[in-house]
């Protein structure tokens, strides 16, 4: 296919996302705000005015760190939580569940510290994500904060992806379309 991508606009900034092949039928946009501080300081901006009220917020590892931590940040929150891939050295016990996600091979599990889950529990959590598509890694974190005794304050992303987009309990700033093999969008 060659070095096509898909110019967008994301709270306000213009960034350029290269095309990666998912399938032989299917692309979707790489969208990564590790090292763009810019655009993550202007997506957890943005995410903060539509946010519900919310105690604490969550996001999964890896891609969701930078912008649960500005978000925090900005709001002015002491803590946030991470879903980790892998149990830690540190956490004090765990519990787990899985899932599948588009972008990562083979099932995962998410993990959180029984400490933190003990923080949750009777408290409002927001789920954060950079970007939602299949809601596979959304519905695990759900579990997860119920799991912990947690109820869903709402879920945010920066951008919503394939069937994500016409899904109501989805808040995100951004529609994402998938792609042809061509680079053509599909809506």
């Amino acid at each position: 296919m060659g070095n096509i991508s898909y110019r967008m606009t994301i709270a306000g900034l213009e960034r350029e996302l290269p095309l990666c092949e998912l399938n032989d039928d299917l692309y979707i946009a790489a969208f990564v705000i590790f090292g763009d501080q810019e655009l993550t300081v202007a997506a957890a901006r943005e995410l903060l005015k539509k946010a519900p009220g919310y105690d604490y917020l969550i996001s999964a590892e890896a891609k969701g760190i930078p912008l649960v931590h500005e978000m925090a940040r900005q709001h002015g929150d002491k803590k946030y939580f991470l879903a980790r891939k892998a149990p830690k050295l540190y956490m004090t016990g765990i519990f787990g569940v899985e899932v599948d996600s588009i972008t990562t091979a083979g099932t995962q599990k998410l993990y959180l510290d029984t400490l933190d889950a003990e923080l949750m529990h009777g408290k409002r959590i927001l789920i954060v994500d950079d970007v939602i598509s299949t809601g596979n890694s959304l519905s695990a974190m759900e579990r997860l904060v119920r799991g912990a005794g947690g109820a869903i304050a709402g879920n945010m992303a920066i951008l919503a992806e394939g069937d994500a987009i016409s899904r109501r309990d989805i808040i995100y700033l951004e529609k994402l379309p998938l792609f042809e093999p061509d680079g053509t969008p599909i809506w």
